[in-house]
């Protein structure tokens, strides 16, 4: 099973039929606990149970049960992405044990979706977050938080704490397993930086833009923060293709290495055109974290880029 996604929003909602959460930096995990066993199962469907043994012990709490949440790791008090990267990788069990003594992760629990073998993906949130409060879910590792009623006041509360953002769920909305749905809205805190546009991908199938190869600059030269899909869409993307077509160029503009990954499928142009990316930090690798288009900065070049982080 995929986890259900919430749509992005810039307002939001007001009123009684919704309940709003925190939005953690985390990762999105399953957990499914069946006859003493516990299986912890990424977003992508991957199984990182191996990645997190300080979790397993979920599995002695009920017989049959399925929660969705997010695993974190707490720095000083609030989640660091930073450091959970260090932990999502982790496949062998000698590196894992000693991993989770020296930087613990939490589950933070928000959702249950399965109980001693009842589906309740189609009842209403508002009684699945009913259920999963009467389960009494506090441990050492694994915790429910609060959720609230006034979206704004908490908006502005996480703004405050460093925190990522929240999330609004509509109180009478089922569980839609792998859905983006607008019954889940995300606002979370992002940076804008400007960033030099290094090469161009089409969408699948298509020769309209799907996604540009961005980057910043370095001691060396321009070195590669990320691919940028998000928000290009429409008028957006065919507007800034327009830019590109005439400064191709044979080989990646980048003094770092583009991953194959990325740069498969790449036009690569030269760095001058200039864009404003909202992000959620950068990953301990230094690629942008969720990036998504913003505008074209036609007041900017990349000589204005350069000496300074955007």
């Amino acid at each position: 099973m995929r986890p259900m996604l919430a749509t992005h929003t810039e307002t939001v909602p007001c009123g009684p039929e919704w309940a709003h959460e925190v939005k953690w930096d985390g990762m999105r995990v399953l957990a499914d606990a069946r006859g003493g066993g516990l299986t912890l199962t990424s977003r992508t469907e991957r199984d990182v149970t191996s990645s997190f043994p300080e979790l397993v012990p979920l599995a002695d709490l009920f017989d049959d049960m399925l929660l969705d949440g997010e695993v974190v790791a707490l720095v000083d008090g609030r989640p660091s992405f930073g450091a959970l990267a260090e932990r999502m990788h982790i496949a062998d069990p000698r590196r894992a044990a000693r991993a989770a003594v020296a930087r613990p992760v939490t589950f933070v629990v928000f959702d249950v979706l399965r109980l001693l073998g009842q589906d309740l993906t189609a009842q209403p949130w508002s009684a699945r977050r009913a259920l999963l409060e009467q389960l009494e879910l506090e441990g050492p590792r694994w915790q429910v938080p609060a959720t609230h009623d006034d979206g704004e006041l908490l908006l502005a509360a996480t703004a405050e704490q460093g925190l990522e953002g929240i999330v609004s769920k509509r109180r009478t909305a089922p569980y839609l397993p792998g859905r983006r749905s607008p019954d889940w809205l995300k606002r979370p805190h992002r940076d804008t930086v400007s960033v030099v546009v290094g090469g161009w991908r089409p969408e699948t199938g298509s020769a309209r833009l799907g996604s540009v190869l961005v980057g910043q600059r370095g001691a060396q030269g321009w070195e590669f923060v990320g691919r940028v899909g998000s928000g290009l869409a429409g008028r957006a993307g065919a507007g800034l293709l327009t830019r590109l077509h005439p400064l191709e160029r044979a080989d990646s503009p980048f003094v770092t290495q583009v991953p194959r990954e990325d740069a498969t499928g790449t036009t690569w142009v030269d760095p001058q055109v200039v864009i404003d990316v909202a992000s959620l930090g950068r990953s301990s690798g230094g690629r942008l974290r969720q990036p998504s288009y913003q505008r074209l900065r036609a007041d900017l070049t990349a000589t204005d880029l350069e000496g300074s982080d955007g």
